[in-house]
């Protein structure tokens, strides 16, 4: 009971504590307004009623807003912070509104903001920040703004933004992204797209331009020709025939992943071994299979797995510690592709013989079949990319026979090659 009274005690001297002193308070058609405009503030003033629903603190000279900047002020509804010094908002400095439903920061120069804040917001209908330095906007920036019906991003720093950055705005009418400088590529195309599709007014359409590339700039992004692009492809396919190659314990793994897709892809390897996953970027070597400079440092300027600019991954000495999956990933504006196999190396009387070779036979009962290095066909999946290769203790190949097919030739799905490093070379550079 007495915990209730100090409870209410406290709830009642909150709404009843005066504005403070730089400000003015007052209550207007229901609103409890606060307004600090104009009086050279440099930090946000304590002191505020509890009840304040509308917090102007527009031309001042705020450098930031810090996490907690509006604690004080939970049922806002209206905050102008318009022609201020901002640079950055911190996290947490707007999350706590939930109540918010205008928010103007227009006219400032932030460049460093929150925008996880924004998920919070769920009531906001106006959002201000234009006149800014925003140069990037997370694909998920304004993904709980259902209620949102106007938003201002125009004369900021914009070069792109990320397909399906407006479709959570349900309830969008009014947007400008107008005298922004806009990188017209593949990756922006979509918006020339969605911008003369949409019902929501997009005012000075003919200022939406381009500032690069030099061809186009100044073309309105409505006006924007065809460009060629494509989203990525990957396809795993082995080099020269080796049927008949000698391997040995210790041999030389190549993949080769040729990509496609415009503007080009960037490619990435993600390679699932028995000591962890490994990740690479390609290039990690130059054409002579050393380490690039800035990369990684490695015993001998060598790396484990030689990613070449051409697509190629190599990997030396192949040994039960490399085997696992070995996927390529491409990726530009416009998408990703993926592909992997599985590669599972065993020897003779080690035990490994029965568990791969059962694994090999219930691929051909389920009518997946094998291919020899004549065949070049894409993986469907990297539960059907297994390689299994048996050595006898003595090191000399040997095909283990499993039913009716013959272990050493390859699975649907895998395309594989093993090559030594100079055929390779001569191959590709």
């Amino acid at each position: 009971m007495l915990g209730l009274r100090l409870l209410c005690w406290a709830l009642f001297l909150g709404l009843a504590r005066g504005c403070p002193e730089p400000c003015d308070c007052s209550q207007k058609y229901g609103f409890q307004i606060a307004d600090c405009a104009y009086r050279d503030l440099e930090a946000v003033p304590p002191g505020f009623p509890a009840n304040v629903t509308t917090l102007s603190l527009s031309v001042n000279r705020l450098p930031g807003l810090p996490q907690g900047a509006f604690g004080e002020v939970l049922l806002l509804q209206s905050l102008w912070l318009a022609h201020n010094e901002i640079r950055k908002v911190a996290v947490g400095a707007l999350a706590p509104l939930g109540h918010l439903k205008s928010l103007d920061l227009s006219h400032n120069l932030i460049s460093d903001f929150a925008w996880s804040d924004l998920h919070n917001l769920s009531a906001l209908q106006l959002l201000k920040m234009d006149s800014n330095e925003l140069s990037f906007i997370p694909r998920d920036a304004f993904r709980s703004l259902r209620a949102l019906r106007s938003l201002q991003l125009n004369h900021n720093r914009l070069h792109t933004l990320a397909e399906g950055t407006f479709a959570p705005l349900t309830a969008l009418s009014h947007l400008q992204i107008n005298d922004n400088p806009f990188d017209c590529n593949c990756g922006l195309m979509w918006l020339k797209t969605w911008a003369l599709a949409t019902a929501v007014s997009i005012p000075e359409q003919d200022n939406v331009a381009c500032i690069s590339p030099h061809v186009l700039k100044g073309t309105p992004l409505s006006r924007l020709p065809p460009l060629p692009c494509s989203a990525p492809s990957v396809h795993l396919s082995h080099q020269p025939n080796q049927d008949g190659a000698e391997l040995r314990p210790g041999f030389v793994l190549v993949l080769h992943c040729a990509v496609d897709g415009q503007p080009a892809p960037q490619l990435h390897w993600n390679i699932q071994t028995p000591g962890g996953t490994v990740e690479i970027s390609s290039p990690n070597v130059g054409p002579d299979g050393r380490a690039l400079p800035g990369a990684p440092a490695v015993p001998g300027g060598w790396p484990r797995f030689q990613a070449f600019a051409n697509g190629s991954l190599l990997i030396p000495n192949f040994g039960k510690l490399e085997e696992g999956t070995y996927s390529c990933l491409a990726t530009n504006e416009l998408g990703s592709a993926k592909s992997s196999v599985n590669v599972a190396l065993a020897t003779m009387g080690e035990g490994g013989e029965d568990a791969l070779g059962r694994r090999f036979h219930g691929k051909a009962v389920e009518g997946k079949g094998c291919y020899t290095v004549d065949n070049e066909v894409q993986p469907s999946g990297p539960e059907d990319n297994v390689v299994i290769i048996y050595f006898t203790l003595d090191g000399n190949p040997k095909a283990a026979v499993v039913g009716n097919r013959v272990a050493g030739q390859w699975c649907p799905g895998l395309i594989l090659v093993l090559a030594q490093i100079l055929l390779l070379l001569s191959t590709h550079f």
